[in-house]
């Protein structure tokens, strides 16, 4: 597997969003995750359409979602209920991405292992849906597989060299694209993108570092990502200001009163040569 970047991502704009969890895109339109919202833009950042009680319609009780992705129209959300560090009724959601409600449930495999679901990606070059886990130890050491049409489990990959706290998870041009809370803001540290390659029924796939943000506003917590294919872009979710400990908000950091959540737009070159 190639140890160096695939892509060079140079800066090209941001904006200012409503949600701190995950980012999609699909044609013309945007689609911004809150921890209890969703919300879908236009492609100059206005709102199209947001659902602010998003949980209707579940069996078991949940109150966050984490990174999202988007398929045929259709929202893939991993919903749970998550408190201080930990989750439980982990789901995998279905949502129209049109009206944003709520159209179905794949069922969740307790054995697996996972402890809570940070993000979630669409696979359709394999038929997958990929879920990882932001609880460290043995639930963040792998990422999950479902089957993208049946909902049905599939499997466990376990990541090599494995990055820690995991955020978001992407596809794009046959590699696995990760984001992960592993830089301290307290000491202005900054968080970074890995990436891995799974072969066909492969139990273990390597990590490599794809990138490091240290080109954003300021320095605080990485969350989701997308790849706008036709476009040629990069879409990385960052929240900023508040101070957040065991994944909740605690208080701010000086010279803020809120949390701000920021979509930077990179442009995409070529795979770096080496």
């Amino acid at each position: 597997m190639r140890m160096l970047p695939a892509y060079e991502y140079i800066l090209e704009n941001s904006a200012e969003v409503n949600g701190r969890q995950g980012i999609c895109c699909e044609g013309d339109h945007y689609w911004v995750s809150g921890s209890t919202t969703l919300t879908r833009y236009d492609r100059v950042w206005n709102i199209e359409a947001e659902n602010t009680d998003p949980f209707r319609g579940y069996g078991l009780e949940v109150n966050h979602i984490g990174d999202i992705d988007v398929y045929k129209g259709e929202l893939y959300v991993g919903a749970e209920y998550f408190m201080d560090g930990e989750g439980r009724n982990i789901q995998v959601a279905v949502y129209d991405g049109e009206t944003l409600e709520l159209k179905r449930t794949f069922p969740f495999e307790p054995e697996s292992g996972q402890k809570e679901c940070a993000g979630i990606a669409v696979d359709p070059d394999h038929g997958i849906v990929w879920m990882c886990s932001w609880v460290g130890e043995e639930s963040g050491r792998y990422i999950y597989k479902y089957d993208l049409e049946s909902g049905a489990y599939l499997g466990k990959v376990h990541l090599q060299m494995p990055p820690q706290w995991l955020q978001g998870i992407a596809y794009y041009d046959g590699q696995l694209y990760m984001t992960a809370d592993d830089g301290e803001a307290d000491n202005g540290e900054p968080d970074h993108m890995y990436r891995t390659r799974v072969k066909d029924d492969a139990t273990a796939a390597t990590v490599v570092l794809e990138r490091t943000f240290d080109d954003v506003t300021f320095q605080g917590e990485i969350e989701g990502l997308a790849f706008d294919k036709e476009h040629g872009q990069f879409l990385l979710l960052y929240n900023r200001g508040a101070r957040i400990i065991l994944g909740m908000p605690r208080g701010f950091y000086p010279g803020y009163d809120r949390e701000i959540s920021e979509v930077f737009v990179y442009s995409m070159t070529s795979p770096a040569i080496g």
